[in-house]
């Protein structure tokens, strides 16, 4: 299906995708994993592998799945608690996204990284020729921030904001032509009178101006990113030539209207320079 919304008429011809989900997309209002919401994104992207598109998944919630285990009331502010909780809530997580994956006859494979691994040549080099041999197999990564070694990243205000900038370093880093952000809002808002907001549909560079639409991020006890964090993400890709989709995560077949060409979010152009 392709929606024939003007600005997206080349997304569903994308084939290399990476889609980041965020904490609040999979996790419920008690701070648990929501199997249910789990479940639904899973569904979407085993339909998207079945079409053939190569398929590369940037997930948060490991801290979330071991304040669950650990039965803490609130996020831990302590980089060790956090550290703890990852620790224990990553193969939880893990466990979640098999086993539905399993139902689905997909094969998944985990990758926990830190941005140090972006910046060592061989450590890069191992980590795309793995990337690109799952590909090739079928497998689909399941990719998260290593928490439990990412000390100095966790120490500057969790510095890769809800994995925002870890799936744009690995959609530049694999080539993607398309990185959908999955969050809990429809995307960018611009303000209108009446002191409302509107959805912005597409944007075809990040500016000041864009970049003037975002209020600072309110103080979150899941997840550790906002729009703000989102758009500089976003500005890397699009400068890198890959187009990227900003949408809601908890809306019925989100990704499959976002690969469709369907007017859904906020799709920010690719404008390499």
């Amino acid at each position: 299906m392709n929606c024939g919304y003007k600005f997206r008429q080349t997304i569903p011809e994308s084939r290399r995708v990476v889609i980041k989900i965020g904490s609040r997309v999979i996790v419920g209002r008690t701070g648990r994993p929501d199997n249910s919401r789990i479940s639904a994104v899973v569904t979407q992207l085993a339909k998207m592998h079945r079409e053939g598109y190569e398929l590369m998944v940037v997930s948060s919630g490991s801290i979330a799945a071991g304040m669950e285990a650990l039965k803490l009331p609130q996020r831990p502010m302590a980089v060790p608690d956090i550290q703890m909780c990852a620790a224990v809530g990553q193969g939880r997580l893990m466990a979640r996204y098999s086993e539905y994956f399993d139902k689905e006859k997909i094969m998944v494979g985990q990758m926990l990284l830190t941005h140090d691994d972006f910046e060592h040549k061989i450590r890069l080099a191992n980590m795309r020729r793995t990337m690109d041999h799952m590909l090739q197999a079928r497998i689909i990564p399941i990719i998260n921030e290593n928490d439990v070694v990412a000390d100095e990243e966790l120490k500057a205000y969790m510095s890769l904001g809800d994995n925002d900038h870890l799936a744009s370093l690995v959609a530049r880093q694999v080539r993607a032509d398309l990185l959908i952000m999955l969050s809990t809002t429809d995307g960018l808002r611009a303000p209108i009178k009446g002191g409302r907001t509107v959805r912005v549909p597409h944007v075809e560079k990040i500016d000041r101006s864009i970049m003037k639409l975002v209020r600072p991020p309110e103080g979150e006890s899941l997840s550790k990113g906002g729009m703000d964090s989102k758009l500089r993400a976003a500005q890397a890709c699009t400068k890198a030539g890959c187009n990227v989709v900003v949408a809601n995560g908890r809306k019925k077949d989100v990704l499959l209207n976002v690969i469709s060409g369907c007017d859904e979010g906020t799709l920010f152009m690719a404008s390499p320079d």
